[in-house]
């Protein structure tokens, strides 16, 4: 474990549109999460029709993680993970399954919240932030909480074939943005970053969407022309030299599989539904950013933005989430604040798991030692700066992905693995974990696999419940 000091004489000082004098108080943190938003964003190119212009333009004034991964690809994992700044073979959450405050591990451990809040900060959260929100033991990491609200659905589905999980619907609904759960906590938010706190602010912000179901207004979908709709790549052969083993994780979750998609023609339809969602959650980004440029607080606030996981759309013949691919694991990651320069991508692996040490020493609060994460600080002053750890993501109990610079190997419980080459494959068609030539690579990144494990805290597993059909 890394352990990072950092005075506030280190800071230098930002604007959220240019440089500016130094700040006069300690920074103010506005952490910004979304919902199963994959690499689909125009800073980081994952779709060439993808349009998110507030998420660019912040960009644009800050430090890309443009190989950040999440630390397990599914919602609740994730974000126990995020909030604490442990890996899940530390916490023992590999699935949808127990709340933050149900796992042993976790018993004494404070989210970024509560620590932050024990250093002096006033806290304020709203939307979806973790994934069963601040009750319980938890309640209290709180000043304030801004409310919580999903968006409204259809009384019956719109695209959904009828065995589908009722989850599973998309289209234009409802008929405007001040409908949506999203948009009103955005402008809840938008209202509370023009109060003074009397003290240094943490506000966290979660938007649920693009996580399904696809529903939002008309004029989102209407970005899109359905007939031009670019699919992502999905050769019948991509699978044909991977293990099998893994190649069942629908049979887990509730999403359908890519033939189902294919079968009942819904891929465009479907591809065009995630990225109006998309394009939708950034018009919300917007509406927060905006709120925090005109504020008072705008040249001493770091803006961290980043989303639980990614998300499949066919890659490799699947949907939704839970693999150890690139677009399951690929998540956007990006620092706005004084003192980071507009600069080039970083480029160095990151995890999600990084951000709570980074924002400390950022903040210049006092070690936090239970954290297993690396701060980002080097790569947030040089963006070229090496990073010697990858970025390890685990889905179900003894999956592991490897993520370097320029590979990833994946490992599977039961030996099989793969290899991939990012310089030369970066859709991860060729899985070269059977070639000698490069077993060199192979075992260089074997090093980072973890050694121990916590086993699946859940006492009733997804793969469990299958097992028993």
């Amino acid at each position: 474990m890394r352990e990072f000091v950092v005075g506030l004489s280190v800071l230098l000082c930002f604007s959220l549109y240019a440089n500016a004098e130094l700040p006069s108080s300690q920074p103010n943190v506005l952490m910004i999460c979304i919902d199963d938003l994959n690499d689909w964003v125009g800073f980081l190119g994952g779709h060439p029709q993808a349009l998110t212009p507030e998420m660019d333009s912040l960009a644009g004034r800050g430090r890309v993680f443009a190989n950040a991964h999440c630390a397990v690809p599914v919602c609740s994992s994730s974000r126990a993970s995020v909030m604490s700044g442990l890996a899940a073979t530390t916490h023992g959450s590999y699935e949808i399954g127990p709340r933050y405050e149900q796992l042993p591990a976790l018993v004494g451990v404070p989210t970024i919240h509560r620590y932050f809040k024990d250093n002096g900060y006033y806290i304020v959260s709203g939307g979806k932030v973790l994934h069963h929100g601040f009750s319980g033991r938890l309640a209290g990491d709180l000043d304030r909480s801004i409310g919580a609200k999903k968006g409204p659905r259809p009384k019956s589905p719109l695209n959904r074939p009828p065995h589908w999980s009722g989850a599973w619907d998309w289209g234009a609904y409802p008929v405007a943005d001040a409908e949506m759960g999203d948009y009103q906590v955005a402008k809840a938010a938008a209202m509370t970053l023009q109060e003074d706190f009397g003290k240094p602010f943490f506000m966290s912000v979660g938007f649920f969407r693009p996580h399904v179901p696809l529903h939002v207004p008309p004029r989102w979908f209407d970005l899109y022309d359905l007939e031009k709709i670019i699919l992502p790549k999905t050769p019948k052969s991509d699978l044909n030299d991977l293990p099998r083993n893994f190649l069942v994780i629908n049979d887990y979750a509730l999403a359908p599989t890519h033939a189902e998609v294919i079968k009942y023609g819904k891929q465009r339809s479907l591809t065009q539904a995630y990225l109006a969602s998309i394009s939708f959650v950034d018009h919300c980004v917007g509406i927060v950013v905006d709120a925090l440029a005109s504020s008072s607080h705008a040249d001493n606030t770091i803006v961290v933005l980043w989303s639980d996981h990614g998300f499949h759309l066919g890659e490799k013949q699947h949907w939704a989430k839970r693999t150890l691919w690139e677009e399951s694991t690929r998540v956007p990651l990006l620092f706005v604040g004084p003192g980071i320069k507009a600069t080039e991508e970083c480029r160095e692996p990151a995890s999600l798991i990084d951000i709570y040490p980074t924002l400390v020493e950022y903040c210049g609060l006092p070690v936090n030692r239970y954290l297993e994460g690396v701060s980002l600080m080097p790569q947030l002053k040089d963006a070229s700066t090496h990073r010697e750890r990858p970025a390890v993501t685990s889905s179900y109990f003894g999956n592991h992905s490897i993520r370097s610079r320029d590979w990833r190997l994946v490992v599977y419980e039961d030996g099989q693995e793969e290899l991939y080459d990012h310089r030369n494959d970066p859709d991860e068609f060729k899985n070269l974990a059977g070639d000698s030539a490069y077993k060199a690579i192979r075992d260089q990144l074997g090093q980072w696999l973890p050694e121990e494990a916590a086993p699946e805290f859940k006492p009733n597993s997804e793969r469990e419940r299958l097992q028993r059909k």
